[in-house]
Formats: C-alpha cells, structure tokens, sequence
C-alpha cells in the first residue's frame, strides 16, 4: 500500500498564518498612543532604506526595529494574524524594551535570578515591574559605581515591601506574588521578615532552608525537608538561610 502525498490544502492549514507589515503598522497606530506615557516616546517613522521602523525613546536608551521585522518575529512566534492577536505582541514587544537607569533608580525591585545558563546558581538582580512581567535592569554606560549602588539600595529597600502571598502546606512554607511571580524572591530581601510571617502562620522551622526557582513560589522549610523539595528534578538552588547576605550581584 503507497500512501498518497498530503493534499496541498493540509499544508496550507499547518503552515502559520504570516503576519504583514501593514498588519503591525494597524497595531502600532492602536496601541502605541496608550503605552507612550511618561518618558517613554514611540512612534512609527519612515527610512528610506528599510521601511517603517518603531522607535522607541525612554531616556538614555533607544530601540529603532523594522516593522518587517517585527512582521517576521511574530510570523515565527505564531502570532495569530488579527488585530487583537498583533496588538497583544507589539504590546508585549513595548513592555519588553530596555529598562533605563531612571526607572531603575525610582522603581526598581531587587529579586533572585539565574547567575547562568546551566540555573546552578542565583544571585540578586533589579527588576522593574511592566504589568505582570518583571525587565532586568543592565545599567547603561552611563551608570557609574557610584549610581549602581545607590540603585541597588534602593531596590533592596522596596523588596522588602513588594508583598505576596504565604500558603503553609504541612512543614512547607510558600511564598508567592500573583502579581508578577518574579517577585516572590524579593521577600528575601528581608528575610527575618518573612521568617516571623511563616512563624506567625503557624511553622516554626528548625536551620530554616529556602528552596529558590525563579518565576515560581519560594518553599521554605527545614534542612531535612527543603532537601527533599530540591530531589524534584526541576531546576532550583537550596539555600540555608545564612547564605542570603553572600548573595551576589548579577
């Protein structure tokens, strides 16, 4: 028995549906007047040699991008060509850009994040807050020490604050952010804190361990305990509660 080719109409329906530049220049048009508020400017600009392309300034950092590009990208991505579809990823785009060194200093939220690829190790990192997604801040050349620092004082101090939710499941503490779940490490900022919430819910643990993942709740328990968490194959890093001050800086 041959089996016979698929039918051309098959292939078509598999293949993702392009997104066209004139498609994104419709959602640039709807949405980029709403996400241009305080320093940010964006807009749709005209280059002779590569098309429309979205500009976006907010203080010392700039993005220039084709909207050709952009096409491509979501095309790629499976980005459903309709204008609710193309609007929430050009949206996403915008909410994704560079964090510049003022929102870093006036917003910023110190949290834990992978210090590699290989997610052996976290370290602390400045976020800043887009809706529910968290943008690390890379200082620009213009940042000295001096700025950095200030910047990640600054940061520690508001994640102490950041709040979230506790859920004590059995001799396991988690704390969560529903919010923005990067956040949830940024109780760690002050971990005492967090320690008397756990106790005042009723865990009082003995060489109190935390069991770090980021983007997902921390789970704090015992030693013992917090061992066991660690055995689930998911990438994470346990961590005795004395380690938290030695804590690098990414």
């Amino acid at each position: 028995m041959t089996r016979g080719r698929p039918s051309s109409g098959l292939l078509h329906r598999l293949r993702p549906a392009p997104v066209a530049v004139d498609d994104v220049r419709a959602a640039a048009d709807a949405v980029l007047p709403a996400l241009a508020t305080g320093r940010l400017r964006a807009a749709v600009l005209a280059d002779p040699a590569r098309g429309p392309v979205l500009v976006l300034a907010e203080d010392e950092r700039r993005v220039r991008v084709p909207l050709h590009d952009l096409a491509e990208d979501m095309t790629d991505a499976g980005v459903v060509p309709t204008g609710d579809g193309v609007a929430a990823a050009l949206t996403a785009f915008v909410a994704a850009r560079p964090v510049s060194d003022a929102a870093a200093a006036g917003t910023g939220v110190a949290v834990l994040d992978w210090t590699c690829p290989a997610r052996t190790a976290v370290g602390w990192r400045v976020v800043v807050r887009r809706g529910d997604r968290t943008v690390a801040w890379t200082p620009s050349d213009l940042a000295d020490a001096a700025v950095v620092t200030r910047t990640r004082t600054a940061a520690t101090a508001r994640a102490a604050e950041a709040g979230g939710v506790l859920r004590v499941e059995g001799p396991v503490a988690l704390w969560s952010h529903p919010g923005a779940p990067m956040l949830a490490s940024a109780a760690l900022a002050a971990p005492e804190r967090l320690l008397g919430r756990i106790a005042e819910a009723g865990l009082r643990l003995s060489e109190p361990h935390v069991v770090v993942t980021p983007l997902r709740p921390l789970a704090c328990a015992s030693a013992a305990v917090s061992a066991r968490l660690g055995e689930t194959g998911e990438a994470c890093v346990r961590l005795p509660w004395a380690a938290l001050p030695a804590l690098r800086w990414l």
